[in-house]
């Protein structure tokens, strides 16, 4: 690789004997030099983005994720061979999100090829602004690049219509990983009553009351979070179902175990307790704890939910985590299913930090 190179170029990989091993993009200040994205012979250009942008699209369009009207992840970063990108696609409004050096260099490149293969947008929206930028020496942006955003933006997804706010909201404006998960446990809540823990936007709450649950009660501490929940669950007639409490979830939890409190299906899903390997033993003990405290609070022959998106907690450690859990808490668990993220949210193999999502579903007896 030439020293030469400026931030975010497109350079050649060589073998020490001189033999091309393939192009990357270069980061003069990431710990991550070079992210390797083709093996190919030839330098890759404007086509082969846009190339690479419709095959990702393609893949989507086949799980049939690709609404109009609906949500999706159109591009997953490293795992989609983009590295460092992801495209976001809510109802029209598309929402790039760039991570290093070499991917803001791609934004306007894609933005004009999205619009060649998906057609005029709504708007397109650059929503830079994650901490990560930080180790790639980047500012954080948020800009409406393209089109103007509706006062409203609403997504249909299989009967459910939720707002998403793509300027403010957490991520791009929304946890689309969670969508296969969400319907699973709705399922599972028909008859009882849930509690959502750290409910965000209240979609597990929402998509259970339209799939029957009783009651279910909403957690978080964020007061915009909530409004938001109670406007989603307002437009899906499903209002009078839930309630909603602003709380320190964890200190909350607590409280719920000594009053003996009883759900049929208890989901917790808290933000990221571990960035990195450095911080995976306080995110154990994190884990261990708030998975204690909900499982005391599911009734008998009763579900738990209980996700991680921690990058750092492999999926062996977090089961392993819920197991010491479910021994502190004298109750028989049984692991039924261990899922990961929406299909839209590429896994590529020999990438195994893109399968970072895990939600597994137990039964309390």
């Amino acid at each position: 690789m030439s020293t030469e190179a400026e931030p975010g170029d497109v350079v050649a990989i060589e073998s020490p004997d001189g033999r091309r091993l393939g192009w990357g993009l270069y980061s003069s200040e990431s710990k991550i030099r070079v992210r390797l994205f083709s093996r190919g012979e030839e330098r890759p250009d404007a086509a082969f983005w846009k190339a690479q942008l419709a095959r990702a699209i393609a893949a989507r369009r086949r799980m049939g994720l690709f609404d109009p009207a609906g949500a999706c992840r159109l591009l997953a970063g490293d795992a989609d061979l983009v590295p460092g990108l992801v495209i976001d696609h809510y109802a029209g409004v598309y929402v790039f999100q760039s991570g290093s050096q070499g991917s803001d260099r791609l934004v306007p490149v894609l933005a004009e090829a999205l619009c060649e293969l998906a057609g005029e947008p709504v708007a397109i929206v650059d929503r830079s602004d994650a901490s990560v930028r930080r180790l790639e020496g980047l500012e954080k942006r948020v800009e409406i690049l393209r089109g103007s955003l509706p006062p409203s933006l609403e997504v249909r997804e299989e009967g459910l219509v939720y707002e998403v706010d793509v300027l403010h909201g957490h991520k791009t404006g929304h946890y689309l990983d969670q969508r296969v998960n969400r319907m699973r446990a709705a399922r599972l809540s028909r008859g009882r009553a849930m509690l959502d823990a750290f409910c965000y936007d209240g979609l597990f709450a929402v998509r259970a009351a339209l799939e029957g649950a009783t009651s279910v009660l909403c957690l978080d501490q964020a007061e915009a979070a909530l409004e938001r929940a109670r406007r989603n669950a307002e437009r899906n007639g499903v209002l009078s179902k839930l309630s909603f409490e602003r709380v320190d979830v964890m200190r909350d939890l607590r409280s719920r175990a000594d009053l003996d409190g009883r759900f049929g299906v208890v989901v917790v899903d808290p933000p990221a307790f571990a960035r990195n390997k450095g911080e995976l033993e306080g995110a154990e003990r994190g884990y261990r704890e708030l998975n204690l405290r909900a499982l005391k609070l599911v009734e008998p022959g009763g579900h738990m939910v209980s996700a991680s998106c921690s990058h750092a907690m492999k999926s062996e450690h977090f089961v392993a985590v819920l197991t010491q859990a479910a021994h502190l808490s004298g109750r028989a668990v049984y692991l039924e299913e261990l899922l990961g993220a929406s299909p839209d949210h590429s896994a590529l193999l020999v990438l195994p930090e893109s399968s970072y999502l895990k939600c597994a579903f137990l039964r309390v007896e």
